[in-house]
């Protein structure tokens, strides 16, 4: 089988907008490939350095939340980043060979600076961000990425470097390929899309009473000021997530009922609030049962990273060999 890599940050909690633009698609490829997913612990110090302590908790949570929804140990392979270090030394080997105006070009470098001006992101290692996340792709010979269109350029640099390398030493590392996949935009709770950053996100640890308060209050048509006002559902956020999360008749109906001042705000939001409850409700199930059972995520976690570390040590021989290190 083709094999497929993918991680996510330990940088906090997960939120809807993960659970449906990539934990959903995770579960899915993986009775399709041989899946590898990751818990990017080394990643989360890019931006979080200041406090390490917070990245323990956000990596437990996340283990918990990829488990919860449907990531299963016997058919993916997951596993956490630091506990891998050949993924640093494939790191380093790059850095020598990597061109800074490289890095420099990524598209959401300057972004992210811009966007979280209140930390001192002025280091190499959030300069370096995409090199890591090349070394935590090429290291496995992964042949697909699942992104959206959106973060094909991103791929690109990891592309680009695994070609540098090929071209000054030898056929080691396959190009890795995009494996497109739709990610709906999930908007939050203010309409913007859906992150921790805009303290919008609905989480997946949430209690049912925190989800149920913050739809409640979730912003809809502004032109809706009263009961009786005709609304446009298409400039509602909370629509948007019936779109997602609701059935075709229960959007039509939500629709009309908003176009017509048929039905009022809050009764939208209540079909909405019990059909985002039935997601979450096994998700909850799930992860107190992983609390109650501390044990099965070390457990876990120790398997898979044996698994892929034996994969990850092989690669290296082969780039170590095709260097010319460790030897004279």
């Amino acid at each position: 089988m083709d094999r497929v890599l993918s991680g996510m940050q330990a940088s906090g909690k997960l939120h809807l907008g993960n659970l449906v633009g990539a934990l959903r698609n995770w579960v899915r490829l993986q009775d399709q490939y041989e899946c590898f997913y990751f818990i990017a612990d080394w990643h989360a110090l890019t931006t979080g350095y200041a406090k390490p302590e917070d990245i323990k908790q956000s990596t437990q949570d996340l283990l918990m939340n990829f488990l919860a929804a449907g990531l299963d140990p016997d058919r993916c392979t997951i596993f956490l980043q630091s506990k891998i270090l050949e993924h640093a030394e494939l790191h380093l080997l790059l850095s020598m060979i990597t061109p800074l105006g490289w890095l420099e070009r990524v598209p959401t470098y300057k972004e992210k600076i811009h966007e979280l001006q209140d930390r001192d992101l002025s280091t190499y290692g959030f300069l370096g961000y995409p090199l890591l996340q090349t070394a935590d792709i090429i290291i496995y010979r992964a042949k697909y990425v699942p992104v959206g269109v959106d973060q094909v350029p991103h791929l690109e640099i990891s592309r680009e470097i695994a070609r540098r390398f090929n071209y000054f030493y030898k056929e080691v590392f396959p190009e890795p390929e995009a494996l497109l996949t739709e990610f709906p935009k999930v908007p939050g709770t203010d309409g913007r899309k859906m992150s921790k950053s805009y303290e919008n996100a609905i989480y997946l640890s949430d209690t049912p009473e925190t989800v149920e308060q913050k739809i409640k209050t979730m912003m809809t048509d502004p032109a809706r000021k009263r009961r009786t006002d005709i609304g446009d559902p298409d400039l509602s956020p909370v629509h948007q997530l019936h779109k997602i999360f609701s059935s075709k008749e229960e959007q039509e109906y939500t629709a009309h009922g908003c176009r017509t001042a048929s039905i009022g705000c809050l009764d939208c939001k209540k079909i909405l609030i019990k059909n985002v409850l039935a997601v979450l409700e096994p998700i909850w199930a799930k992860r107190k049962e992983l609390v109650d059972n501390p044990d099965i995520l070390h457990e876990i976690v120790n398997k898979g990273t044996e698994k892929a570390k034996k994969v990850a040590q092989e690669t290296m021989e082969l780039v170590r060999d095709v260097m010319g290190l460790g030897k004279f």
